[in-house]
């Protein structure tokens, strides 16, 4: 299929409007409504990208607080002839959120349940409301919505309505069109209309119901000829509710409902208000098979015989996404329990029902099965709920693992919905696989196999030859779907990459039939403009992200030298092999810092709310600028001179990297491994070159350098916590929150009473070397800044421990202080200051890392720092040859005591105990070892509290400018938990978690050393 350029110059719904107009429809939004207008070009750049290729700036964004700044923007817009566009979590893969439009934002204030009505089974809910959060309030009632996408944890309900999503078990419970029963909306006009089953119409309703029933009439041969018969077909408008072609009807009775013209629709009919959704039982029984076959084909051609045993679900997982699984250590662990020996793919089939006994022999028919076809003893049967649950977790993350692969070639959404008929999949995936070849590139294939939608997405380059080849495998790809008779546009829908298929899918007539419901419906085309009527075209660089070298302003990093490694991301990789260039070739004039903050492509992850760390300053501020994703994109941007020069170190962009609290949750939980922790140490140091470092910088920052002498004349500084008013001067002078008590000084740390406190624990550095020699058990106890110096009682109890356990220990130090690892530095803007200190500290410790001595270190932000920052700090050998010896306190005995090395007698527990995670120990995957430490008290059964980050991140709540942030972090689900069990004892590693939980529980919160101690045998 070839369009005409000269058609789509300019396209409706990317060209901005006037600056004038801008202007006054900012001031008019401030002035008539109450919520939040967002004009500024940070906020403009946030909101100009979805999970697309896409990006075009909106005129601004709005996030409404109530049903009036909604319906008065949507006024002022059409006074002005501004485009408004809807949007939830900004999610879409093929550009539906993205263009010159008011972008009006429903996810933070319109995501409440209006109704449940149990005995109906159906719920109402606002169009922000996420669909996990959805279903957590259904389960109670043994009910659930079953259009279970994969990004479940940020897709909001109006989006999915929007796309007409699917989900995993699509094959039982159909799209979003079939669950979907009203919905109430605004017109362009300003009317507000319920949409509905069509004899319960209004006047507005029953007119636009009789006015598409004429159209389906009139279009009746042309709908019969070429619109899909597959259920996975989501493109244009749903014409069909009145002469159903689907597989699967709209509903059950075939009767009529107009809330499914709505469906699918992408924002350009309406502008809605509520849905009613049709619920469904929450299944009280599962059971997963995980088939795993030689070939790729194998697998295809056995989908079309695995969905006649009835499962619920058939999911694809190949081999290039089992590999990426692997190499993620959220992952790994959980993938291993699927795979028999090295599978080219493997099929998720899932059985659901009331009862599990009653699910066991569907899984040995599909055992049978599997035999039947040549394949005995290639199933793993897994009835176990929370392993299958794991595995899930991993399938819905199978998206955002393929896009972690380095280098500017990234795989590339635009044919990865289309749908054919099972019968033939493996033909048409083997075809697939040639056109890429053809163009130099390969498919990662995953999903769902069992109504014939598989995604995949080409490995191409859209800063060079990508847009070409794009279009090119589209073209081929078109004619594979019309040759088996299937649909192009099956799960995410048409957005801009697809757009222009619709013609081509339907043919003119049906498409011209689509442009009269828009009319019919929004006569000025005020809502999404350029989506399903007029797109783009596709292939459109001025459009894209990554613009390419041809289009009017090109992609283009500024210069920059960092001041951390980011070289292993300045890389390319071949898009074939997906064999990567070595560290520092890739062509970046940042170094690799860019192209680390390029791996972002906004899939939203880091929106969600679950029991994982990342992101807890969006949690509670749920605003777009302080998430993960908001701050990738302003780097991405002013890193490529979008925002304008210096923009990299101007106060707009210290504003979005505030209140990154450096949890590393991203680390861990982001699939494509954006770390805003390092990228925030990054930024803040060129931002302190250019604007200087403050009192309370310094203050913070050389804390290690002045503790020593400091805690002679501990009475002096703590008249800071007793004095009336010297709180409140301390926050005027240093701003350090009057509101917060400060660590207690002290002057019998550790390092004046280890030769009198824990006398004979220690050994010199020469008795430990000659012991470990002798293959002894020995370690050095790395003792940090904050607990030498203000708890030195968690190091004494460290060292009985160990000690008792029959540990030679040893630790290091220097004249007239100690050692640091460059934490306090890192997070004051220092990094050359900090080079000095942790190189300092590496040069200590390297002969006894290379006499395999154990570094073990008690407060998680420290001895992680060892892991992870002095890695790219320029140290080379010598510090990985460090950070291989360096473990947490808990993470030593856990692997001493599986080892067989630790014996240590200890009392029964007397009381529950309560675990909090510090957010690095989470994302280093410590927290694991730290229960299976508490478990070695006898009687004792540790809960681990579901929380995200305390607030308190090192000196980031103590400030008088994060101090309500910092409680707001608390009381998300922390200090509710704490306060809920008066009769537990806390555990807390981290200095600053234990200081936030006697601050806002009044609660003693202890180390894990400490509760060992308590329990040891005397």
């Amino acid at each position: 299929m070839r369009i005409d350029p000269a058609s789509h110059m300019q396209p409706a719904g990317t060209v901005l409007p006037p600056n004038d107009t801008c202007e006054l429809l900012a001031r008019r939004l401030r002035t008539d409504t109450q919520g939040e207008v967002l004009f500024d070009d940070g906020s403009r750049g946030r909101y100009a990208t979805d999970a697309s290729i896409y990006q075009i700036t909106p005129v601004g964004a709005f996030v409404p607080t109530n049903e009036r700044d909604i319906a008065t923007a949507i006024d002022i817009a059409r006074d002005l002839k501004v485009p408004v566009l809807a949007r939830g979590g900004g999610t879409s893969q093929c550009g539906q959120t993205t263009g010159a439009a008011l972008v009006i934002d429903n996810s933070k204030h319109f995501r409440k349940v209006l109704e449940v009505n149990v005995e109906e089974g159906t719920a109402t809910v606002e169009p922000g409301l996420v669909l996990d959060h959805l279903n957590a309030q259904l389960k109670p009632h043994g009910l659930w919505y079953p259009v279970d996408v994969s990004t479940s944890a940020q897709a909001t309900l109006g989006g999915m309505a929007g796309n007409n999503s699917c989900g995993s078990r699509s094959i039982a419970y159909g799209n979003m069109v079939h669950n979907v029963l009203g919905a109430s909306a605004w017109l362009s006009s300003g009317e507000l209309v319920e949409f509905g089953p069509l004899g319960q119409l209004g006047a507005r309703a029953a007119g636009i119901a009789q006015f598409v029933h004429g159209l389906a009439r009139q279009h009746g041969e042309a709908m019969a000829q070429h619109w899909p018969k597959v259920m996975r077909r989501v493109a244009g408008y749903n014409l069909d509710i009145f002469d159903n072609q689907s597989e699967k009807p709209y509903t059950a009775d075939g009767s009529v409902n107009l809330a499914h013209l709505l469906i699918g629709a992408e924002g350009t009919l309406a502008y809605t208000r509520s849905l009613k959704l049709k619920l469904a039982p929450l299944p009280r029984a599962k059971v997963l098979g995980i088939v795993n076959f030689p070939t790729f084909h194998v697998a295809m051609d056995a989908a079309q015989h695995i969905v006649k045993l009835g499962p619920t679900a058939v999911e694809l997982v190949d081999r290039t996404m089992i590999e990426l699984s692997l190499a993620n250590p959220a992952f790994k662990p959980t993938v291993e329990t699927a795979l028999i020996g090295k599978p080219a793919a493997i099929l998720l089939v899932e059985f659901s029902g009331a009862d599990k006994a009653a699910l066991l022999p569907q899984l040995k028919q599909l055992v049978e099965l599997m035999g039947d076809l040549g394949l005995p003893g290639s199933v793993v049967e897994m009835a176990d709920d929370a392993r299958q649950k794991n595995l899930w977790e991993v399938r819905k993350a199978g998206l955002n693992i393929m896009m972690s692969l380095k280098g500017d070639g990234k795989p590339v959404s635009f044919i990865e919905d289309c749908a054919v008929p099972l019968e033939h999949l493996a033909e048409y995936t083997d075809a697939l696989t040639e056109v890429f070849a053809k163009y130099g590139s390969r498919g990662t294939w995953y999903a769902h196999a069992s109504v014939g939608t598989l995604h995949v997405r080409p490995i191409l380059d859209m800063r060079a030859d990508g847009a070409a080849k794009m279009r090119a495998i589209a073209e081929e790809a078109s004619a594979l779907v019309r040759k088996y008779k299937g649909a192009f546009s099956g799960e995410h829908g048409d957005g801009l990459c697809r757009g222009e298929w619709i013609e081509w899918q339907f043919g003119p007539a049906i498409n011209e039939a689509f442009r009269a419901i828009k009319q019919q419906l929004d006569p000025i085309g005020l809502f999404n403009p350029g989506k399903i009527i007029d797109p783009p075209r596709m292939d459109d660089g001025a459009l894209f992200r990554f613009a390419p070298p041809t289009a009017p302003r090109p992609y283009r990093r500024i210069e920059l030298k960092p001041v951390l490694d980011w070289s292993g991301w300045n890389v390319n990789a071949d898009p074939v092999t997906e064999v990567t260039t070595a560290p520092g070739t890739g062509g970046d004039s940042t170094g690799g810092l860019a192209k680390a903050v390029e791996m972002c492509n906004n899939n939203g992850h880091c929106r969600k709310f679950d029991a994982g760390t990342m992101c807890p300053s969006y949690r509670v501020t749920r605003d777009e600028q302080h998430l993960t994703r908001g701050r990738a994109n302003t780097l991405r941007l002013a890193l490529s001179g979008q925002l304008g020069a210096d923009a990299f170190t101007s106060e707009a962009m210290h504003e979005t990297m505030d209140l990154c609290v450096g949890c590393k949750g991203c680390k861990r939980d982001c699939p494509t491994g954006v770390d805003m922790a390092k990228m925030k140490i990054e930024f803040l140091d060129h931002y302190k070159k250019r604007h200087g470092h403050t009192l309370k910088d310094k203050l913070v920052a050389y804390m290690p350098d002045y503790a020593h002498r400091a805690s002679r004349m501990p009475w002096l500084l703590n008249l800071r916590n007793r004095v009336p008013g010297a709180a409140w001067l301390g926050e005027k002078m240093l701003g350090f929150s009057a509101k917060r008590s400060l660590p207690e000084w002290r002057s019998d740390t550790f390092w004046r009473g280890k030769d009198t406190v824990a006398s004979g624990l220690f050994s010199d550095q020469a008795s430990v070397l000659a012991a470990a020699a002798r293959g002894e058990k020995v370690a050095v106890l790395f003792v940090d800044t904050f607990n030498g110096t203000f708890e030195s009682e968690n190091v004494f109890a460290a060292a009985r421990v160990l000690h008792a356990a029959g540990y030679a220990l040893h630790t290091v130090e220097k004249g007239g202080g100690h050692h640091c690892c460059g934490r306090t530095f890192l997070a004051s803007g220092m990094v050359d200051e900090a080079k000095v200190r942790a190189g300092a500290l590496i040069d200590a410790l390297l002969p006894l890392a290379h006499a395999g001595v154990p570094i073990v270190g008690l407060e998680p932000s420290c001895l992680l720092t060892l892991r992870d920052e002095t890695l790219v700090m320029g140290f080379g050998d010598k510090a990985q040859a460090v950070a291989k010896q360096a473990l947490l306190f808990e993470e030593f005995i856990a692997r001493e005591r599986k080892a067989g090395r630790f014996e240590l007698a200890l009392k029964p527990a007397t009381a529950p105990i309560l675990l909090h995670g510090h957010c690095h120990q989470k994302a280093f995957g410590a927290v694991s070892p730290i229960m299976d430490v508490l478990k070695l008290i006898p009687g004792a059964e540790p809960e681990l509290i579901e929380s995200s980050c305390c607030g308190m991140a090192g000196s980031f709540g103590y400030e008088a400018s994060h101090f309500e942030v910092s409680m707001q972090m608390a009381e998300a689900s922390l200090l509710p938990a704490i306060r809920a069990r008066p009769d537990a004892i806390v555990v807390a590693d981290g200095t600053s978690c234990r200081h936030q939980i006697g601050d806002g529980a009044q609660r003693e919160a202890v180390h894990v050393a400490v509760l060992l101690a308590r329990h040891m045998m005397l």
